[in-house]
């Protein structure tokens, strides 16, 4: 099983039942270290190895990318714990 192993993660975080303290990570890494970060709540992406920092500067330069990503917390986090929560309240 040599080569390479990539992958990105989202999450959506929160603890309040208002969802007023959601946060979006997007985690990207390489070879199961995470290379760079983008948390809602700072609002931009930071590196974490010598090559993610490098891919925090380009993707933190682009308005769109930063813009887009702080939509997604109401889009998809908010709008999908919204659903998954009423489903698991009207079984109890």
């Amino acid at each position: 099983a040599d080569g390479y192993y990539e992958y990105m993660m989202d999450e959506c975080i929160y603890s309040t039942s208002d969802y007023s303290d959601m946060v979006l990570l997007k985690s990207l890494s390489f070879n199961k270290v995470v290379d760079v970060q983008y948390n809602s709540t700072v609002g931009k992406f930071v590196g974490y190895t010598e090559e993610g920092v490098k891919y925090a500067e380009n993707f933190n330069k682009d308005q769109a990318i930063l813009q887009g990503l702080k939509a997604l917390v109401d889009t998809v986090c908010r709008h999908n714990v919204q659903l998954d929560d009423s489903a698991v309240r009207d079984k109890a």
